[in-house]
């Protein structure tokens, strides 16, 4: 009776530690997929921040967030991306990172408005290929014939700001 009992202890430790193995091996492959789903969430924040200081017509500000969204380029581990996103992020790492620089470099409202229709396509090619973790809307403005996106369906519009503030319409949702 006694060894009965050692051997389903014994059974039974093991079996705990296969599983307390596994729940380990679970998490870790958890962290890893967070881990790549967030380099990218760093860029999109950046670039809503962006957006979001040209709806106000702030250029200071928009400067300001441009230099944020820079850090945030260049923060992303390229090898911590899954592969589609890191072919996309190849074509558009220059052209992101170069949009970003103008825009941080002027105060000029209107050339960070005409660098931002750039920094949008750019965007979109890689948030189309993400999977975000909320609907992003693809809005268009036929005054500045230029796309940007946004997380509210509700239009505002970063190329004219107050002055026609709802100016534009959703032609895409990407979930």
């Amino acid at each position: 009776m006694k060894k009965s009992i050692i051997a389903l202890a014994t059974a039974l430790t093991v079996l705990f530690s296969a599983n307390t193995i596994q729940a380990k091996t679970n998490n870790s492959e958890l962290k890893a997929i967070e881990i790549a789903d967030s380099q990218l969430q760093s860029v999109y924040d950046a670039y809503f921040t962006v957006k979001d200081a040209l709806i106000k017509s702030d250029s200071k500000l928009t400067s300001a967030k441009a230099k944020d969204l820079l850090t945030a380029i260049s923060s992303v581990k390229m090898d911590k991306l899954k592969s589609n996103e890191h072919t996309v992020w190849m074509k558009v790492v220059k052209k992101l990172t170069a949009d970003a620089k103008s825009i941080s470099s002027t105060t000029d409202l209107k050339k960070q408005r005409d660098t931002f229709k750039s920094l949008s396509k750019s965007t979109y090619d890689l948030i189309k290929v993400s999977s975000p973790d909320q609907p992003i809307y693809k809005q268009y403005c036929p005054m500045a014939d230029a796309d940007w996106l946004s997380k509210e369906k509700a239009v505002k519009n970063p190329y004219y700001g107050s002055s026609m503030l709802t100016c534009g319409n959703v032609v895409e949702t990407i979930k």
